[in-house]
């Protein structure tokens, strides 16, 4: 792999592993004295930013300094970001639908069961999503184009996640609101500005991570995360029985676009129109 270090990359995945453990298995004590898994929640972006500093440490200098650096702060800001975002807008609440159904069902032990099926699968996922991060922080490759378009996207990524974010959370504290459907703002454009958002973000730094050809090797990681909240644990579990909750909600998914920001469809002729028209 040419001149990027591959023993010391390999000597730091213990280290990486062991801050999502660290994450992860001090979340799991929080959720058993607090008696609810949505705390979970929190420490995912918590578990990117806790990789991210793992790595850039065990790489004592290894890569490209602005590089590296830059890497470190990008998934760092990201990763504080939506955990105080999450923290504030779980804060006070019961147990999360999702993880009450999950528990549901659980065949024996329920938290042992939490801890398998919830913690151990997130943490799999969050070290392999970081991937990208992971070696860039090794790289030895100066900053390039990749590098400039992986800045780029991560910009456009924070503004639809943060700016989202904040107007779900004006639009859910206003009472006028309960029943109704946010469809203005970025929510006009697209159902999930956070959930692409996210997917610009990872796709940024991947991108940081390509500046050297070794990154191009963890494609799949924003590949899977970009499928995840778009296919797979993201938008299909939030969307799931929202028609029957929000009238409008069907409305809504026809003329708006399920993830990427697409100017929203005209709504339909209703029968008078058509009649008018008819010659």
């Amino acid at each position: 792999m040419g001149d990027f270090p591959v023993g010391s990359f390999l000597g730091a995945v213990p280290i990486t592993v062991g801050a999502v453990v660290v994450v992860l298995g001090g979340t799991f004590l929080v959720a058993l004295i607090e008696k609810r898994h949505a705390v979970v929640d929190v420490a995912w972006g918590l578990g990117f930013a806790a990789i991210a500093v793992a790595a850039f440490v065990a790489a004592e200098g290894e890569g490209d300094g602005l590089v590296s650096g830059l890497a470190l702060v990008l998934t760092v800001v990201w990763g504080v970001r939506l955990a105080g975002h999450i923290w504030l807008r779980s804060r006070g609440r019961g147990e999360d639908p999702r993880y009450e159904e999950l528990m549901a069902k659980a065949p024996g032990n329920p938290q042992l069961f939490a801890l398998r099926r919830v913690y151990l699968t997130q943490g799999v996922v969050m070290w392999f999503v970081s991937l990208p991060v992971q070696v860039t922080m090794f790289e030895r490759g100066d900053a390039n184009l990749a590098t400039a378009v992986g800045v780029v996207l991560w910009l456009v990524g924070f503004f639809f996640e943060t700016v989202g974010d904040l107007q779900l959370s004006r639009f859910r504290n206003d009472p006028a609101s309960k029943g109704r459907v946010l469809d203005t703002g970025l929510w006009r454009y697209t159902r999930h500005p956070n959930y692409f958002g996210d997917a610009c973000v990872w796709w940024g730094l991947s991108f940081i991570a390509f500046t050297s050809w070794p990154g191009v090797l963890t494609i799949l990681s924003p590949l899977l995360m970009t499928w995840l909240l778009a296919r797979g644990t993201g938008k299909p579990l939030l969307e799931k029985g929202m028609a029957e909750r929000r009238p409008g909600y069907a409305d809504y998914v026809r003329r708006t676009s399920g993830f990427l920001p697409l100017p929203p469809k005209k709504p339909r002729p209703t029968g008078a129109q058509r009649v008018e028209k008819t010659p």
